[in-house]
């Protein structure tokens, strides 16, 4: 897709783009003076510009491995055919290719690299994508919100300098499919709107300059304003600055430092329809809102997040078209931006300006020493989740007794409690109003499939997949009546009259009765619910751990609204191994809650 000449009158806010191999004259009306009736243009274009190539993806989420289910595996085009895409072999293919004949070529990240779901990936700190990011010749990335999911240290020490935690080979730095000790990124990781608490000073570097021929182009990275409050990637101790002025002011610096042609990086998302490089006539959502509105020096603006795939025109504020696109996630497309940068004047040259979104299909060879690493991760995984991190004495499953109860979920809570220094209490949803549910799976004493299993063994494998998605315990101050009104909400009446329970686990130091025979937000009183052997007090202050997603509300349960003193624990993750490694581990006692009439 073609930009057209800065300085143009725009009356169309949007350019409807055409196919993946197509450059599409965007279409903007009325124009005085057509394109083509201004051949200097053209000609400085040819005789004094620098040809500059930015190949990016987003939202890779530690997919190396090529998937074969349709959300993760395909793409539809413009007919609404499904296209097989995706993998680690087939992307570093597809890169080399593009970048074939291209004399200045430069490959980024737009956030969400990690922190993913694939066991191969998340099992192993993340760092099969890092080794991934590396070998296709990641220069830069921006930080999206997943980035964060551990910790800001985690991220610049593990994955940006290969610093080791925990056992070697066991909870970290493991050998790479080249038999290498892991070395952290060789890229960096960049936001401008990421700092500590109460400060404006980032964290991390704010932009990143690249040059080509002896032109700098400069790449301002942001993140989302929601990353230090997400459910995954809390972050009491970090702010977000807003992404409109921060750009803004980041565009001032890189002027002053003699850079013009400048790019945004920014972790943030829109909607734009469903084909993979078009735009719809009516884009919406927070980064297209940015592109709005963010300073027209900014000459391109690449994004993530949203996991949408769009290629659109967007007027800046001063009315000229410049390019907003998304390349979908899970490495299912490549953008390719080429830029055309006046020798001169160092300013791009809007008008030559093309985007395409290019599918990774699995039609061409895919690279062998991907292909290697893939199966060596692979393998890898295998022998972390085979690895014994605790016993069992009984059964630990999600089964509810008539009162809400079941052995996993008070043990979960019991664990939420254990992870925190100071909760009075700990509180787990275990069957959420709304959203997902963390208790995945049961954990069984027999043996199981598992070669290396046994009975009463908890398997690292058999672990993650009963509890947990990669979520912190997070530990707040909140009031007694909060810790009522939640009790309240696990009765909900729905819109057909009937009433849905949504019991909570509570830890083993609390107990608590309530009276189904009365209406649904009068079933719990204070002096029925005992903390340590104490009656609640409503107007008291305790101090609560459960998982961000709930104390978010995400679960459905908004008592939690307005918690003060957050605290961030380890991961679910993490949380449960650490408790079973005390010891031999007991199905609790479903005597927490008790019913004083029957409903």
């Amino acid at each position: 897709m073609r930009f057209p000449l800065r300085g143009a009158v725009v009356a169309a806010a949007i350019a409807v783009l055409g196919g993946t191999q197509a450059v599409a004259q965007a279409t903007v009306e009325p124009t005085p003076t057509p394109t083509t009736a201004q051949p200097d243009g053209a000609q400085r274009a040819d005789r004094h510009a620098v040809d500059v190539q930015l190949l990016s993806i987003t939202d890779f989420h530690g997919y190396i491995r090529p998937h074969t289910d349709a959300a993760n595996g395909t793409i539809k085009d413009a007919q609404g055919n499904s296209i097989v895409v995706g993998g680690a072999p087939y992307i570093s293919t597809h890169l080399e290719n593009l970048r074939q004949g291209k004399r200045n070529t430069v490959t980024f990240t737009t956030g969400d690299s990690f922190s993913g779901w694939p066991p191969e990936v998340a099992r192993l700190a993340d760092e099969p994508t890092i080794e991934f990011l590396n070998k296709i010749g990641v220069e830069f990335s921006a930080v999206g919100n997943h980035e964060l999911d551990i910790s800001l240290e985690f991220l610049r020490d593990h994955m940006g300098k290969g610093r080791c935690f925990g056992a070697r080979g066991v909870d970290s730095c493991f050998p790479d499919s080249d038999g290498r000790r892991f070395r952290g990124a060789t890229f960096d990781f960049s936001a401008a709107n990421v700092t500590s608490k109460g400060s404006t000073r980032p964290v991390l570097k704010p932009y990143v300059i690249k040059y080509f021929e002896g032109v700098p182009v400069g790449f301002i990275n942001l993140t989302t304003t929601t990353t230090v409050e997400g459910s995954t990637s809390f972050q009491p101790s970090l702010d977000n600055l807003p992404l409109v002025e921060t750009a803004d002011k980041y565009v001032a610096e890189l002027k002053r430092r003699g850079v013009e042609a400048i790019v945004a990086n920014v972790h943030e998302g829109g909607t734009a329809g469903d084909v993979y490089d078009r735009c719809n006539a009516n884009p919406t959502g927070p980064v297209i809102d940015f592109a709005r509105q963010a300073s027209a020096e900014i000459d391109a603006i690449v994004t993530g997040h949203w996991h949408a795939p769009f290629n659109c025109s967007i007027p800046d504020p001063e009315g000229n078209p410049r390019p907003v696109v998304e390349a979908a996630f899970h490495g299912k497309l490549i953008n390719e931006l080429n830029l055309k940068i006046d020798r001169r004047t160092r300013e791009v040259i809007r008008e030559a300006t093309v985007s395409t979104n290019h599918p990774v299909t699995r039609d061409v060879t895919p690279d062998p020493a991907m292909a290697k690493l893939v199966d060596h991760w692979v393998a890898a995984e295998k022998l972390i989740s085979a690895r014994q991190v605790g016993t069992i004495t009984g059964d630990l499953t999600r089964t509810r007794d008539a009162d809400g109860e079941s052995t996993l979920g008070n043990l979960i809570a019991d664990v939420e409690r254990a992870d925190s220094a100071d909760a009075d209490l700990a509180m787990v949803a275990v069957a959420p109003v709304k959203g997902s549910n963390s208790l995945r799976g049961d954990l069984r004493f027999a043996k199981g499939a598992d070669p290396a299993d046994s009975e009463g063994a908890v398997l690292f494998g058999e672990a993650w997949n009963a509890w947990g998605y990669a979520n912190p315990v997070v530990t707040v101050s909140v009031k007694g009546s909060q810790i009522e009104q939640a009790l309240e909400q696990q009765w909900q009446t729905q819109p057909n009259g009937t009433v849905r329970f949504a019991p909570l686990a509570v830890s083993g130091n609390v107990r608590f009765s309530y009276d189904a025979g009365k209406s649904v937000g009068d079933r719990i009183a204070p002096e029925n619910v005992l903390i340590d052997g104490k009656p609640l007090d409503p107007g008291a202050t305790y101090r609560l751990a459960a998982l961000a997603y709930t104390l978010l509300g995400a679960d459905g349960y908004t008592a939690f609204a307005g918690y003060t003193d957050a605290v961030r624990g380890s991961r679910d993750y993490e949380a449960f191994r650490a408790y079973l490694a005390k010891g031999p581990q007991s199905p609790p006692a479903l005597d927490r809650a008790v019913a004083l009439t029957a409903p």
